[in-house]
């Protein structure tokens, strides 16, 4: 089993520079639309990873944001993630990073500053990576809303896409994504003094709230309508003129999410004289397991190969940029990247002792994909904005 030593080994010798890494790379903080961190972010990344392609990052900035594209000529394989994480600026000052026995913890630790040092670490493993793209982005936290034709872009021109989002605390793939669907449902009143006469008022306020009793009635099994963020009024003593509320959706099928699309653009107002708006739409399409079983397949010979346990995969609720590969039929497997929790939370973290072992696995997984038959694929990024 020579790529035991290869990849495993070789992954098990650098343990200790992917923990250090790991904590230079948490530490450079890239909260979302900040685009002087995100900068000095990118900044590290390239001086890490151009030297290991041997090639140049070519910057695309979109909406001012730096995203790192390393395009290979025939690309096999695009290995996609992000640097951008949910956490504002200066986090790290009460929550650095640390190391407690082999778990660690700080801002992005999980999602997904660990499954970056593995993807370059597994580079660092690859005798030829001529043949594989990586593409960085960093605005997924708020829903690649720049970045989607790009990865798009580069997952058609490649024959698989491996995706170093986290795995599930117990190391599973992820094969399955929902979709997701993003609302803002704006109500229009008429303001009135709320104390004198209120009568004369159409409160906004009042009219959301019908319509969130509405759309909550619009889940079932499976499917999820939640109404999130909620903001109305100018004034204690004014009858809000205008109110409004975002509602997060997500579903397993195309189908689901299409029928929840109609149903919120459907809505009427129930308060006389009042007026909805409603914008948004349908973010990402699921990830449906018939476009990850092969490549998940792939991977469970591949952790065979360098002498790890079986790999199962399991459907995930939350959604990535592994909903919009996988939308493509373009093979697509996620959760390659660290083995750890709570993303988004003040307790996420990784679990160390797994760094080396996920990144000869994808490694294995990387080579064996780029030996796959060729399919069909499209010319290179061209720099369109």
């Amino acid at each position: 089993m020579k790529n035991v030593d290869r990849f495993r080994n070789g992954a098990a010798d650098r343990a200790g520079v992917m923990s250090d890494r790991l904590a230079e790379l948490v530490s450079c903080e890239s909260p979302p639309g900040d685009a002087p961190a995100l900068t000095c972010c990118a900044n590290l990344l390239d001086t890490w990873i151009s030297p290991i392609l041997d090639r140049p990052v070519q910057r695309v900035l979109l909406d001012g944001l730096p995203h790192l594209l390393w395009p290979a000529d025939d690309q096999k394989v695009l290995l996609l993630g992000h640097f951008d994480t949910v956490w504002p600026a200066d986090t790290i000052r009460n929550w650095p990073f640390e190391v407690t026995g082999t778990i660690a913890t700080g801002p992005g630790v999980c999602d997904m500053k660990a499954g970056i040092i593995q993807l370059l670490t597994a580079l660092e493993l690859l005798p030829d990576s001529s043949q594989v793209g990586v593409l960085l982005t960093c605005d997924e936290e708020s829903g690649s809303p720049a970045s989607r034709p790009l990865i798009e872009e580069q997952a058609r021109r490649s024959g698989a896409v491996l995706v170093c989002e986290p795995s599930t605390e117990t190391g599973q793939l992820k094969v399955a994504r929902k979709g997701g669907s993003v609302y803002r449902i704006t109500a229009r009143g008429r303001a009135a003094h709320a104390g004198v006469e209120p009568h004369l008022g159409v409160n906004a306020t009042v009219e959301l709230a019908h319509q969130i009793l509405t759309v909550r009635r619009f889940a079932r099994d499976g499917t999820s309508v939640t109404p999130t963020v909620l903001t109305a009024g100018t004034m204690t003593n004014v009858v809000p003129e205008t109110a409004e509320l975002c509602v997060d959706v997500r579903a397993w099928t195309r189908a689901e999410l299409e029928r929840v699309d109609r149903m919120i653009h459907a809505l009427t107002p129930r308060l006389p004289d009042s007026r909805l708006v409603v914008s948004g739409g349908i973010n990402r399409y699921p990830l449906q397991p018939t476009v990850s079983q092969p490549l998940m397949e792939l991977a469970q010979l591949a952790a065979a190969e360098v002498g790890l346990p079986p790999l199962t995969g399991v459907a995930a609720a939350g959604a990535s940029d592994a909903n919009f590969t996988g939308a493509l039929g373009v093979p697509t497997l996620d959760g390659l990247g660290a083995v750890g929790g709570r993303p988004h939370a003040r307790g996420e973290y990784v679990d160390l002792s797994h760094l080396p072992d996920r990144t000869a696995l994808l490694a294995a997984l990387t080579e064996r994909a780029v030996a796959l038959p060729s399919r069909d694929r499209v010319p290179s990024w061209s720099g369109r904005r």
